[in-house]
């Protein structure tokens, strides 16, 4: 099969992917509520009946931004008189922070086929918990900012780092929002309300085990902020070799956030490693739900190269799978990407735009941006379906 048509192949699977995934949406929203189906269960046609036979409240519609970055590292560690004020844009706020990095530990055989080295997470969690939490801890101590006046840590466990960025030590993230009413007449069927579990703390980790890599140690340093002092709280930090996903948000919205969930998948030696592939985040806020897709394709710029970086995005569509936490026959709760309302995908793609340097930038002084985007790699009916 020559180069042309496995390209063509590559991207008939990737057109046919989202082309079902839109006529399933569709399908989805002309299905109605069929009363007849519920005689089989007389409490629970009671219970739709005085929902169906009260009026229906007003939806309110409410916004909220969203700030999402990524960053190569390269594999270098950040020195502790870095400064992300800028880079966050903490002067014009967001509600929600979403900020990937790849390759923050060098992509070496230590890293990817031993143990992560956690340490550089941890450093960057202090740097972004610097800026987004600054004016609290400043006004509060009048002295150097929590955890950043010296970053020289000795074996961090991601897990303990989180818990020190966490707005209060016994606020549990919700496991599910589902309606309360269906969560205490029908428990065996939908999730605990309120929950039992810790999603915060079992999402907040690059390790399993409770002890992680030891105690986090950060010499020179005070304690964070209380949680009173801090206006944003950590909800997840998750690693996998050099990629390493965070989100952050603001501390009176943490109860609007549920349904976490992390899917990883490695594209990287033998296909299958952690040096490359994605680290996937999936939470709802308030009644929407978010997949964030922090990712690093394969590269390279031969001809043919962006073929892998292709089967890098259909294995991570097809592969991800988030677990299902909530068993209520009524709830929606997404288990694959596209099944979320908003898809974010981030990261170091790889993808480029398949011409001459000298080609590229004779189109970029003409302002040729039509011609350039359709020299562009990345599949555009896949720009179609998800924010880049």
């Amino acid at each position: 099969m020559t180069l042309e048509n496995q390209d063509q192949n590559k991207k008939s699977f990737l057109r046919n992917f989202f082309l079902q995934e839109e006529v399933r949406g569709r399908e989805a929203e002309e299905v109605s509520f069929d009363s007849s189906e519920a005689h089989s269960d007389p409490p629970l046609k009671s219970l739709f009946s005085h929902q169906l036979s009260s009026p229906m409240p007003i939806s309110q519609v409410q916004s909220f931004r969203v700030f999402v970055a990524t960053w190569n590292a390269g594999g270098k560690s950040p020195h502790s008189g870095l400064n992300l004020d800028d880079f966050l844009q903490v002067h014009d706020e967001s509600d929600i922070y979403v900020l990937g990095f790849q390759e923050i530990v060098p992509l070496n055989a230590g890293n990817v086929l031993v143990a992560e080295d956690s340490e550089p997470a941890a450093k960057w969690l202090a740097l972004i918990n610097q800026s987004l939490n600054r004016s609290c801890s400043v006004a509060s101590r009048g002295s150097k900012p929590a955890l950043c006046s010296s970053l020289r840590f000795q074996k961090p466990s991601l897990k303990k780092v989180c818990k020190s960025f966490r707005t209060e030590s016994r606020r549990r993230l919700k496991t599910c929002n589902c309606s309360p009413i269906l969560g205490r007449k029908y428990s065996k069927d939908c999730c605990v309300w309120p929950p039992s579990t810790n999603m915060t703390e079992e999402y907040c980790s690059s390790e399993e085990d409770e002890d992680g890599l030891g105690n986090y140690v950060s010499s020179e340093s005070s304690t964070p902020a209380s949680a009173s002092q801090m206006k944003y709280s950590l909800i997840t930090g998750k690693q996998m070799v050099g990629i390493f996903v965070t989100v952050w948000v603001r501390k009176e919205l943490v109860q609007h956030v549920s349904h976490l969930r992390i899917s990883n998948v490695g594209r990287g030696i033998l296909r299958c490693l952690g040096n490359k592939g994605c680290i996937s985040v999936s939470m709802s806020f308030h009644q929407t739900s978010f997949c964030f897709i922090c990712s690093h394709l394969a590269s390279g710029e031969k001809e043919g190269d962006e073929l892998k970086r292709n089967s890098d995005v259909i294995e991570i569509l097809k592969n991800t799978q988030f677990s299902r936490i909530c068993k209520s026959p009524w709830s929606r709760i997404p288990e694959k990407i596209m099944e979320h309302d908003r898809v974010i995908w981030l990261g170091d793609l790889n993808y480029r735009i398949a011409l001459s340097y000298s080609e590229t930038r004779k189109l970029l002084e003409q302002y040729k941006w039509d011609n350039l985007f359709d020299k562009d790699q990345v599949p555009s009916f896949m720009l179609n379906r998800i924010t880049l």
